[in-house]
């Protein structure tokens, strides 16, 4: 017998590239369990589906920087009270992360891909199913987005659970309307604008020499780098980013203020001299609406 369930929940999270840099990405979960009928003549319980499983992948990946373990880039070292720091060499320039170790998830493999992060949460996942469940068919994928599309990582130091990490992403479409018509070309030129971009909060921005940095980072510079370092909940947070990766925000980076910062832009660089209303997305299917009307 086999059970399903579709939209299991949405993995946001951000991962490193050698290529691409910090990439932020939405994958939504769907999962088949394929087994025998149990007591209550059920594969499993749908809620118990929704309660463990989505809690270990929640636990696991979600809002989490997710580093492939196994690339000659990276560079992973402990320090006290369960802190690490990150190095990663990329082709935008180094990254350079000193987080709780719950903000980071070494994922076996070479490279971060839907294939490597699927059979990390698989592997893990099963050894918490029922003997009566014999196996798990575990699918990620993207959302399925006809129009533009950006990838940002940020950090949301002010918020209670674990948006606050300092490296998770989202993958999220845009919809910018003038005149209550939908202008795709304001749309493909932000999400140019946004292709792999790190958000980050003017206030968090600090020197280089701030940092508790690793051997791998002594040498960046104010000329090189942005860096960024704040506490909240979980501990204290650092980053330093290629500048070429990173765009500042005069506010904190929640979706609400994305969406004006959007709105802002758009009339004062791009000239528009419409009614413009912005739809920002925070992965899928959830986001806010700022207009000028």
């Amino acid at each position: 017998m086999q059970l399903f369930v579709k939209d299991l929940t949405v993995i946001d999270a951000s991962y490193l590239c050698p290529k691409r840099g910090m990439v932020g990405h939405s994958w939504l979960v769907d999962v088949v369990l394929i087994g025998n009928l149990d007591e209550q003549s059920m594969v499993l319980d749908f809620g118990q589906v929704k309660k463990r499983i989505k809690a270990i992948i929640d636990e696991e990946v979600d809002h989490k920087l997710l580093v492939p373990s196994d690339h000659e880039n990276t560079l992973c070292t402990s320090g006290d009270h369960e802190m690490l720091w990150l190095d990663f060499e990329t082709d935008k320039g180094s990254i350079h992360l000193y987080s709780p170790s719950q903000g980071i998830a070494l994922i076996p493999g070479e490279a971060i891909t839907i294939e490597t992060v699927t059979q990390y949460l698989s592997e893990i996942i099963k050894r918490y199913l029922p003997a009566n469940v014999a196996h798990l068919q575990l699918t990620l994928r993207e959302e399925v987005i006809h129009s533009a599309s950006y990838q940002y990582t940020h950090g949301l130091k002010k918020h209670d659970g674990n948006c606050q990490r300092i490296a998770h992403g989202h993958r999220s479409m845009i919809e910018i309307w003038t005149n209550a018509t939908r202008n795709h070309e304001l749309e493909q030129r932000w999400a140019n604008r946004w292709s792999d971009i790190y958000l980050a909060s003017v206030e968090d921005k600090v020197p280089p020499e701030q940092l508790h940095r690793s051997k791998g980072a002594e040498l960046i510079s104010d000329e090189s780098h942005d860096c960024f370092s704040y506490v909240s909940g979980q501990g204290l947070f650092e980053l330093a980013m290629p500048k070429s990766s990173v765009e500042l925000i005069d506010t904190d980076t929640t979706v609400e203020c994305l969406a004006d910062y959007i709105l802002a832009t758009v009339k004062r660089e791009f000239l528009v001299s419409e009614h413009v209303r912005v739809h920002a997305y925070e992965g899928v299917g959830k986001g806010a609406i700022a207009t000028d009307e």
